[in-house]
């Protein structure tokens, strides 16, 4: 079983969301790395719940990092990044394993493990362990920032309602605290207040909607990435699809290219100055990557997520003793929405994913 991501920088996940702790054990950090603190804090409160509207489980999420650093800087050894559970409700979660809540891994992980899995929160399956990639994404920007290069994401869509373009929007000002923008991870102000309450409305109805999360990676030069199954896109799509309730995850147009004609969707090269550039680049329509390396141009990604499946709305499943479907409530703090608290997940895994790809190239040492 692997729960790792990388192969120069490597990142392994460990924890249950009702266990002890959660976090990441970060390898391949080069010695002398600075560690940033603020990055740190500000990666980790973008995606803890407690927020108005979303899960109200109230973690303190206080990151203690055990090991490979010392006096500010990576050492070059594992950095062992923890935090500890403290407001978890196992009561809540009473009916299992007799009752698996649909559209969760209960009844799969129960069946594989013979009822021997910690299912409380979803267990190692939570979105509770992606703490660990926040975490370990915040202290590798560091490197991307050596070189110039950069990751960037928000809320991109939620149910109906579509933000503007990534491309087209600020993304480097810090969203202000107590703004729904803040609160939503959405950098589109017109859209944010739409998306606020639709997702009111959502909450009142006791159910869970679907979203998107857009990211921009700028600032690569041509040839970053490997071929076939470590290009750009395999690499990325790899580690962005394991993120729990993602369902799809789209490059450049996306959907929108199995409609187009080549003729629409080819992109001519170009010099400025004296560097090949793709048409486009300047809109953010070019193709940031092709045959699986960078062009220079942004490379697009939307993240499409599931409506969360914990509902408070009654459902009906099997129930595993009687052999009868029952309906079940799903009590506890559950968000109904998962694009929001993404964000900073998304980020994390394509500055993971792009940091390894430039050691491997030799772009980052």
């Amino acid at each position: 079983m692997s729960m790792k991501l990388g192969e120069r920088l490597r990142v392994t996940l460990f924890g249950e969301s009702h266990g002890r702790c959660v976090g990441a054990l970060l390898e391949g950090l080069p010695a002398g790395t600075p560690i940033d603190n603020e990055a740190l804090l500000d990666f980790i409160n973008r995606r803890k719940p407690g927020r108005k509207g979303l899960s109200s489980r109230a973690e303190i999420d206080e990151c203690e990092i055990m090991s490979g650093v010392n006096e500010g800087v990576a050492t070059g050894w594992p950095i062992l990044l923890i935090t500890h559970n403290s407001d978890v409700r196992s009561k809540d979660y009473s009916f299992l394993p007799d009752h698996p809540r649909p559209g969760h891994a209960d009844m799969v992980e129960h069946i594989r493990t013979d009822g021997v899995s910690d299912l409380r929160g979803g267990g190692s399956q939570s979105a509770r362990l992606t703490f660990g990639l926040v975490a370990a994404g915040s202290q590798t920007r560091a490197l991307l920032d050596s070189v110039g290069w950069s990751c960037s994401a928000h809320l991109a869509s939620v149910g109906d309602i579509v933000s503007e373009p990534l491309f087209e929007l600020d993304r480097v000002t810090p969203l202000e605290e107590g703004t729904d923008m803040a609160r939503l991870n959405c950098r589109d102000s017109v859209a944010v207040v739409k998306m606020s309450k639709l997702l009111e409305n959502i909450r009142k109805e006791l159910d869970s909607i679907g979203s998107s999360v857009e990211l921009l990676i700028e600032g690569l030069p041509i040839g970053v990435g490997e071929p076939w199954f470590d290009g750009i896109e395999p690499a990325l799509a790899r580690g962005l699809m394991a993120i729990p309730g993602a369902r799809a995850v789209e490059f450049s147009h996306g959907f929108k290219t199995s409609k187009m004609r080549g003729s629409e969707n080819n992109d001519a090269w170009t010099l400025e100055g004296k560097n090949p550039v793709l048409e486009g680049s300047e809109s953010g329509d070019a193709d940031g990557s092709l045959g699986g390396r960078s062009t220079s141009a942004s490379i697009r990604v939307v993240v499409h997520f599931k409506p969360p499946s914990s509902l408070a709305r009654e459902q009906s499943t099997l129930h595993l003793p009687s052999g009868e479907q029952r309906p079940l409530k799903v009590h506890g703090r559950h968000d109904p929405v998962l694009g929001p608290r993404a964000v900073p997940v998304v980020e994390s895994v394509a500055i993971l994913v792009i940091a390894d790809l430039g050691l491997i190239g030799g772009y980052i040492e």
